[in-house]
């Protein structure tokens, strides 16, 4: 009797590769739809519920990015261990579903839980889909596919901006008496509704993927893992505590090693205290806090378990320059993100359906544009300048804080929507040359890990950015400024963050080419079994 035939493994590249890439962009613009259309209702639910601006940074940054940051790193080793296309297909269900349920939200508890919920969903996504469109396509146009499905963040928030508006805007010009809407819904809980349910019908198309051979594009096939569950376990307890002094228990650490993860933990639960004895706000700094000792946690965890990885990531000045000076630029976009909805209707004093309209389109557009031509850039001067990826985070540092001044210095509201425009096309542009500066650091089955860190470190920015611009932009107003000049003067100082990612850019500058060209010697000398190198 003859043998069943395999699956048929995709080729690399070709038509399958890009209906592949769309399908992907569409479940990133869902990802983004989801997470940004709390900006446009921030307004809304602040009045309904009575929270304040720290609350609203928290609940658009804190809440969702301390969870995302966390699960990301297990899952990202079920995206390296396991099919990834179903993977991105439960996480999409699950966390549209979690959107569904801000719908039904009456408190900042609630709204707060869902809001969680969607960051362990979402964080199911990305280092998959890097890592399977990584397996689809050459090194050699790797940028500028990442940059593609990157633009699914602008496209989801100008889309989630744009319908958030104009529900919010239609419902209650419909329902001026909430108690007469359907099921007394106020404007913001219907348009989560409207937002978080298609998603659902969404994860059954991304099911019917075909999953790539891991490693083809380069000539580097894995072999499947033969345990991911077990893997992934693993590496959860890795990064939720207390299981991590478990999971540094299981892996033999020595007592240094565990005398030195308890230091932290102190030194973490006594600046987190301290910060919210500062602020007042005890569930931002208990949530970054839980946050910061998870990854410190995973970092001493990887050591032990996967050398090789561990080598390749933290012992690379090239690598750790990068997922530090490229993601702390979000330190900056997602403080603007988060506020520039209600800093137009604050300080120009337009409404919600005119924010979304004109605002979604200038995020959707504008930044598609700086997403794909920087990653096309990134990939025509690669051939020029090993470099090149470099440049394109420099210039978008160099371009975004001119324009960002402009918007907020301008009392002109068509000049300020000009501005908003090309601070989306700038502040964008970095996005694909970062994610494939990451993975062509490592080896093909450390991607995902390795994406699930680089964008670990970009939520640092969500956490960071919006609720310090919502904190100073409080304390600003309490002290006697108008609330519109207050987050006026708050997102001036976030302008200045950008010197971050220009210092550790200049770095990565002169570390990047070497260690890229000596990326199997590096790996092989941690004791990685490198068996055939790329053509």
């Amino acid at each position: 009797m003859a043998e069943p035939e395999e699956p048929r493994a995709p080729a690399v590249g070709g038509r399958y590769a890009g209906y592949v890439t769309v399908v992907l962009v569409i479940v990133y613009i869902f990802n983004f739809i989801d997470r940004q259309i709390i900006t446009i209702l921030a307004e809304e639910i602040k009045a309904d519920i009575g929270i304040s601006d720290a609350q609203i940074g928290f609940l658009y940054g804190t809440a969702f990015a301390v969870f995302y940051a966390i699960f990301g790193i297990p899952l990202g080793k079920l995206a390296d261990t396991w099919t990834r296309k179903n993977l991105i297909a439960i996480g999409l269900g699950f966390w549209s579903l979690m959107t569904a349920l801000s719908g039904t939200a009456r408190s900042f508890g609630a709204l707060a839980t869902y809001r969680v919920g969607v960051g362990i969903g979402e964080a199911s996504a990305t280092p998959a889909a890097f890592s399977m469109l990584s397996d689809y396509f050459s090194p050699k146009v790797r940028a500028t596919v990442l940059a593609i499905y990157s633009s699914g963040i602008y496209i989801g928030a100008g889309i989630g901006i744009f319908i958030g508006g104009w529900i919010v805007g239609g419902w209650d010009a419909r329902y001026p008496d909430p108690s007469l809407a359907p099921l007394g819904l106020k404007g913001w809980q219907a348009a989560y509704l409207a937002v978080g349910i298609p998603g659902i019908l969404m994860a059954l198309w991304v099911y019917t993927l075909r999953e790539p051979v891991r490693g083809l594009s380069e000539g580097l096939v894995t072999p499947p893992h033969p345990h991911p569950f077990r893997a992934t376990g693993r590496e959860l307890l890795a990064v939720v505590p207390p299981f991590t002094l478990l999971a540094l228990a299981r892996e033999k650490a020595s007592g240094a090693v565990m005398t030195r993860n308890l230091i932290g933990a102190a030194g973490i639960a006594i600046a987190a205290w301290a910060l919210t004895t500062l602020t007042g706000d005890p569930e931002q700094w208990i949530a970054l806090g839980i946050g910061t000792y998870a990854a410190f946690s995973w970092i001493q965890t990887l050591g032990l378990r996967d050398a090789p990885a561990f080598a390749m990531m933290f012992g690379s000045r090239a690598f750790l320059y990068a997922v530090i000076g490229f993601p702390t630029i979000s330190l900056v976009t997602y403080a603007f993100a988060a506020w520039a909805p209600p800093y137009f209707i604050r300080v120009h004093g337009i409404g919600p359906a005119e924010a979304g309209l004109v605002l979604g389109a200038s995020f959707a557009i504008g930044g598609w544009l700086g997403i794909t031509i920087g990653g096309i850039v990134a990939d025509r001067l690669k051939e020029r300048t090993g470099n090149a990826r470099v440049y394109v985070g420099m210039a978008a540092v160099v371009l975004t804080a001119p324009t960002a001044l402009g918007l907020l210095l301008t009392d002109s509201l068509i000049v300020a929507y000009a501005f908003n425009f090309a601070v989306s096309v700038f502040s964008s542009c970095w996005l694909g040359a970062a994610a494939s500066t990451v993975n062509d650091l490592v080896m093909p089955r450390m991607r995902a890990v390795a994406s699930a860190f680089y964008l670990l470190m970009a939520t640092v920015g969500l956490a960071v950015g919006p609720y310090a611009v919502g904190e100073m932009s409080d304390v600003l107003t309490a002290a006697g400024q108008v609330p519109g000049e207050a987050l006026r003067t708050s997102l001036l100082a976030s302008v200045a963050l950008l010197a971050i990612p220009a210092v550790f850019l200049v770095l990565l500058r002169g570390r990047l080419v070497p260690e890229e060209e000596n990326r199997l010697d590096r790996a092989r000398a941690a004791g990685e079994p490198v068996e055939e190198e790329a053509a």
